[in-house]
């Protein structure tokens, strides 16, 4: 990997994360550090401030540290989840546009589907039925619900066949 992206005073670059509805509506947002830049490939860490609870993954704890894979050119990105012990907790992955990065806000629209890879590489595949509903009611074009099946199919190849991002050697 390339060195630290590098702010002006030695410290690592901060980003806004927002993530948007299909809508334009914003669905959530968190700061994060750029870490590194590299063709279309961006990568991002982030700490979580405080305790999560989450439908699928239960209690995400306050520490947990995120290092997070957009590109540029993908309708995916994942998030490297390591508990602050050090431990590794999981991935987690969202079919959504490719993202923007404008100065120092990154900007991707989430499509719903979301796939949670456990410790051991099993994974499921979550909120199909919500993409299906917001196709219809929000009306994403045919080529948006293209690559949306088209990525998922993509991510689960890397999963199965643990290429990068899906190592425990990743970060």
């Amino acid at each position: 990997m390339a060195p630290d992206a590098k702010g002006r005073d030695g410290d690592p670059e901060r980003v806004t994360v927002v993530v948007r509805k299909y809508d334009g509506g914003e669905h959530r947002s968190w700061p994060a550090d750029l870490v590194e830049q590299r063709g279309p490939l961006i990568v991002l860490t982030g700490v979580f401030e405080g305790e999560v609870e989450h439908e699928m993954m239960g209690t995400i704890s306050h520490g947990t540290k995120s290092v997070e894979y957009y590109w540029l050119d993908r309708f995916y990105n994942v998030f490297h989840l390591t508990e602050s012990s050090g431990h590794f907790r999981s991935f987690y992955c969202n079919i959504a546009t490719p993202p923007v990065l404008a100065g120092n806000v990154l900007t991707y629209i989430d499509l719903d589907i979301d796939v949670l890879v456990e410790p051991d590489f099993s994974y499921r595949i979550i909120d199909v039925d919500e993409f299906e509903t917001n196709a219809l009611q929000m009306s994403y074009p045919p080529e948006v619900q293209r690559h949306a099946k088209e990525s998922l199919a993509e991510l689960i190849s890397l999963i199965q066949q643990r290429q990068f991002p899906f190592s425990l050697n990743a970060q």
